[in-house]
């Protein structure tokens, strides 16, 4: 088998682009959940089924990597801590329930990282809390902000925190009266929370260790 250099492999699209890989995943997350409203049947069914041991054993090998990077000591959890801020990789762990950071972490992380963004739209936001309903972010704005400009302001706050916490069940956004416009849906709601199971073995990473 021949091996691609990763400057070959990321010269002919080999290697994961953030944004080109968002896209692919939230497309996934569509044709599941579209092949999750057909009829029920002895074909559904085989089909559930292999996506699931896809998804097992996908989980697993994904958990041992983790583990073995964890294994390398002060240099493993560097990388944890590397893998777990790639736009890509994050998404995966997330899926997996082998991200180190919980929801509210990584919610308030997309916050800090899109507050430069929202400046420049003369507004702030801050997340007010996390419940079942999903995250709720309260934004500052100007009296005179234009219907266009809330609706940036919107789509920078979904896209932000979507990246971050695609897992998260809803965003709500007070202060603001537009509706949506970024058409971002949840990690759940596009894979179906039948087809998606935590890691097999149940560990789940933490900033300062494995359980």
């Amino acid at each position: 088998m021949v091996r691609l250099s990763f400057d070959q492999a990321k010269q002919r699209g080999h290697v994961a682009n953030g944004d080109a890989f968002q896209d692919q995943f939230r497309h996934l997350g569509k044709l599941i959940a579209q092949f999750d409203q057909f009829p029920d049947g002895p074909q559904k069914t085989a089909c559930k089924e292999l996506v699931q041991q896809l998804l097992d054993v996908h989980g697993a090998g994904l958990e041992r990597v983790m583990e073995i990077v964890f294994e390398s000591g002060e240099a493993g959890s560097a990388t944890i801590d590397k893998l777990a801020r790639d736009s890509a990789v994050s998404s995966l762990l997330v899926l997996y329930s082998l991200h180190p950071d919980d929801l509210e972490t990584r919610v308030g992380k997309a916050m800090e990282r899109i507050r430069p963004r929202l400046r420049k739209l003369a507004c702030s936001a801050e997340l007010a809390q996390i419940d079942e309903a999903g995250a709720h972010v309260r934004v500052t704005r100007p009296d005179h902000l234009c219907a266009s400009s809330a609706q940036e302001v919107r789509a920078v706050i979904e896209e932000g925190v979507y990246e971050f916490a695609p897992d998260v069940s809803a965003i709500e956004i007070l202060g603001l009266e537009e509706p949506s416009s970024a058409g971002f849906v949840a990690l759940e709601s596009l894979m179906g929370r039948s087809l998606v199971t935590a890691a097999p073995s149940g560990q789940s990473l933490h900033g300062n260790g494995m359980d």
